[in-house]
């Protein structure tokens, strides 16, 4: 299994949200490198957003959700375009699960499991 992985949840339909795309990048010398990308499934996630041998060494990254494309697909006007997360990492080797709750007018994360 991927180190990073995802998990969209529209709390507004009470379902996951298929289709969203995003990227992984690392803040590397003030500037972010991507690592990886990929579309939500019909589950809501992306599992596969890096190779399952690559470990990531402590820093700060980030997961761009890019959300506008999805709620202008379902014909509905939402407050923000993306969200993005930034988190560190310790270098640990760990999973780290980053989820996000999204609706149009709103969003949350939380370090998942």
């Amino acid at each position: 299994m991927s180190q990073i992985t995802t998990h969209v949840l529209d709390t507004a339909v009470g379902k996951p949200a298929e289709g969203i795309d995003l990227t992984l990048s690392q803040l590397v010398n003030d500037e972010w490198q991507l690592l990886g990308a990929g579309i939500t499934n019909s589950d809501g996630r992306v599992s596969n957003l890096l190779a399952d041998e690559i470990k990531l060494d402590a820093g700060r990254y980030k997961v761009l959700f890019v959300t506008e494309a999805y709620f202008q697909k379902q014909k509905i006007d939402a407050f923000y375009p993306y969200a993005e997360i930034v988190f560190d990492i310790t270098g640990d080797g760990e999973h780290y699960h980053i989820p996000l709750l999204l609706s149009p007018f709103g969003y949350s994360t939380y370090r998942g499991s």
